[in-house]
């Protein structure tokens, strides 16, 4: 290579000659010259053959990105981009050569720019505001690049020119500014470096997908690029040999995806992320793939579909990223890809804004997502998804929301509906946890272990199912399985503070208590407002005989009903009983009848047996869903020799 007057170009829209000027003069002031256009054309340049040599001799390429690069799809600097592309054709794939920065929230899988920019490392510089990081690894790479040089202009190597002290020196001075330059890139410099594999050893096979993002311009459409981003989650899900986490903890990095941290928090090896684009029945669903460790970008394609494709649609990018991953597809990936779904396109909007309205736990959600799922019914009768959704908010709002006849009603409807998707799609997990959720809710213990064991082989790496069967496991005495798979859920979702919930209930009533406590203030660190959690811990203390922490626990939250239950037992152990009183008939004036078999633990551990029995009477009456509690619950351990308690435990059928 000839030598180059300026080893670097910065190549930006006009717009944002402002912060191309600060990167110019941060790096001038490292040593560093620049070719910018503003200050290098002198009168009498040929300017366009003077920007061609610039980039033919340059030693790195700098393209500035922004939003302002985003607005103009036509611009001389794109020009330039073009002509740096076409000499990277002639590069080896090991020289370093494009360094894009971007000055502003630009997101990678958004930005208008050539595919072989998204190949390397980006940097983010806000507003053009250099750190000395950056500077320091321009050095490095200009480094790198022109060593070649000195060899090619006749320059002596340096074993000839420099003894060996010296040259010990040097050595030492380059490694000590390249650990420098590590130890400052990790704060300053881009999103997609990763950490050395020996820091960061996720599973080769293991992926999360953040939510695609909405360019449709309608926020309205949320729930659309959300839900298809969910579909696309469980496609990967069902290969084999992929590990994928779930749905909770990698929408969790809505608002800042940054891919290093995801994928620590996450331990995954790669990130899918993309956009959606929706106009009527047609979309444009653009996804790339970055290898997490190394920050490459390891596959991206674009699709335009029509909805009624979505499924072919599906199949194409799961089936893409399993090979950019090297992943042997063991089985036929379509079939189980588009089992139970829809080629109607109305019917698939309307199934997305049902699974939207079952995310929140609220009645008025809840029958918005029944009314959702009934209209993709009718649109497609052969829905088998859209039936298996209906029948778990069916299930849901029969145990939560509803009361009197209608909590029969609600659940009858739950059942047909769980064998009206098994009879459509007899392989679909979702149908077999639809019908385990309504057996576990109307306690039929046997035969729900049954349905979840199926619906786990059929979806193991569903961590909703895992914490569905990992509980019922427990509650039934088999705590050593039941926390494998509570412990492998949280491996999946390891942000979604239902996953840590969930284990520490395992571990509460598998009498691992001071697991449960850690667990439990897992679940608080990542939502304070987490309602159950400090009640549940404060349970946890109770049975370790802390008492003062159960007590300060329990009254973090006062007024949920789960603090309110462990208060009542808690003060009363502390000799507070008209406190311990006061919040029994807090709960019965909130939540009445509904938590019969909470009412008979307190009396239960208040030593009052003959009241304890005879709420848990009223439990059987109702059919109380807490009533699966009862085998190992330890709140029950006074009442456990007495025949009328035994009576009521052979009454409910465990299995054994």
């Amino acid at each position: 290579m000839a030598e180059v007057s300026h080893p670097v170009f910065l190549s930006y829209a006009s717009q944002d000659a402002e912060a191309a000027q600060k990167i110019a003069e941060a790096l001038r002031a490292g040593g560093i010259e620049v070719f910018l256009d503003q200050s290098e054309l002198r009168g009498g340049d040929a300017w366009d053959q003077k920007i061609r040599h610039e980039i033919h001799d340059c030693a790195l390429f700098i393209p500035i990105i922004s939003q302002r690069t985003q607005e103009r799809l036509e611009g001389y600097f794109r020009h330039e981009w073009k002509l740096a592309i076409e000499r990277t054709h002639h590069m080896a794939e090991q020289m370093p050569f494009l360094v894009p920065v971007v000055i502003d929230g630009t997101r990678d899988q958004e930005a208008f720019v050539p595919d072989t920019f998204r190949a390397v490392q980006w940097t983010r510089l806000p507003g053009g505001e250099t750190p000395p990081a950056f500077v320091e690894r321009i050095k490095g790479l200009l480094s790198r690049e022109l060593s070649p040089v000195a060899a090619v202009s006749g320059a002596a190597p340096i074993r000839e020119r420099v003894s060996k002290p010296v040259l010990l020196a040097i050595v030492a001075v380059i490694v000590f500014a390249v650990l420098a330059y590590l130890v400052a890139d990790k704060f300053w410099i881009s999103r997609h470096l990763a950490p050395s594999a020996a820091a960061f050893a996720p599973p080769v096979h293991s992926i999360a997908v953040l939510p695609f993002v909405n360019l449709s311009g309608d926020k309205e459409q949320e729930y659309f690029s959300d839900g298809l981003t969910e579909e696309l989650l469980n496609s990967l899900a069902a290969i084999e040999g992929l590990q994928v986490a779930a749905r909770t903890s990698s929408f969790s990095f809505r608002e800042h995806p940054d891919i290093v941290t995801v994928a620590h928090k996450l331990n995954v090896a790669s990130v899918l992320e993309g956009s959606v684009r929706r106009s009527g029945n047609t979309i444009r669903v653009t996804a790339q793939l970055i290898n997490a460790v190394t920050g490459f970008h390891l596959w991206s394609k674009t699709y335009d579909r029509d909805l009624g494709d979505v499924l072919k649609l599906q199949t194409e990018i799961a089936t893409a990223v399993a090979e950019a991953l090297k992943v042997a597809l063991l089985s036929d990936v379509a079939a189980k890809i588009e089992l139970g779904g829809t080629h109607n396109p109305a019917a698939f909007d309307a199934y997305l804004r049902g699974r939207k309205n079952s995310e929140r736990e609220e009645i008025k959600s809840l029958q918005d997502a029944i009314v959702a799922f009934t209209e993709a019914i009718r649109l497609d009768p052969n829905y088998a998804l859209a039936f298996a959704g209906r029948s778990i908010a069916y299930s849901e709002y029969a145990a939560d929301f509803a009361t009197g006849e209608a909590v029969r009603e609600s659940f009858d409807k739950a059942l047909r509906d769980a064998h009206q998707a098994l009879a459509l799609a007899p392989e679909l997990a979702d149908g077999h946890q639809a019908l385990a959720s309504y057996l576990e809710l109307t306690l039929d213990f046997a035969q729900a272990g049954e349905a979840y064991e199926q619906a786990r082989s059929l979806a193991p790496g569903n961590a909703q199912v895992l914490r569905g069967s990992g509980m019922l496991a427990v509650y039934l005495g088999h705590s050593e399985p039941g926390l494998g798979a509570l412990r492998r859920a949280v491996v999946l979702d390891p942000l979604n503070p239902q996953s840590h919930s969930a284990l520490s209930h395992g571990l509460y009533f598998s009498r691992q208590y001071r697991e449960a406590v850690a667990t439990a203030t897992e679940v608080i660190s990542l939502d304070s407002d987490y309602q159950s959690a400090p009640g549940h811990r404060g349970l946890a203390y109770y049975a370790l005989g802390e008492l003062e922490r159960a007590r300060a626990s329990c009254e973090a939250k006062p007024a949920f009903w789960t603090s309110q239950w462990c208060l009542a037992v808690t003060y009363d152990k502390l000799g507070r009983h008209a406190e311990a009183e006061a919040m029994l008939a807090k709960m019965k004036a909130t939540i009445g009848d509904a938590a019969a078999y909470q009412y008979a633990t307190i009396y239960a551990q208040w030593g009052n047996t003959d009241k304890a029995l005879e709420w848990l009477n009223t439990a059987m009456r109702l059919r109380d869903s807490g009533l699966e509690y009862l085998k190992t619950d330890p709140l029950m351990d006074p009442l456990r020799q007495d025949p009328r308690f035994q009576a009521v435990e052979r009454a409910l059928n465990f299995p054994k």
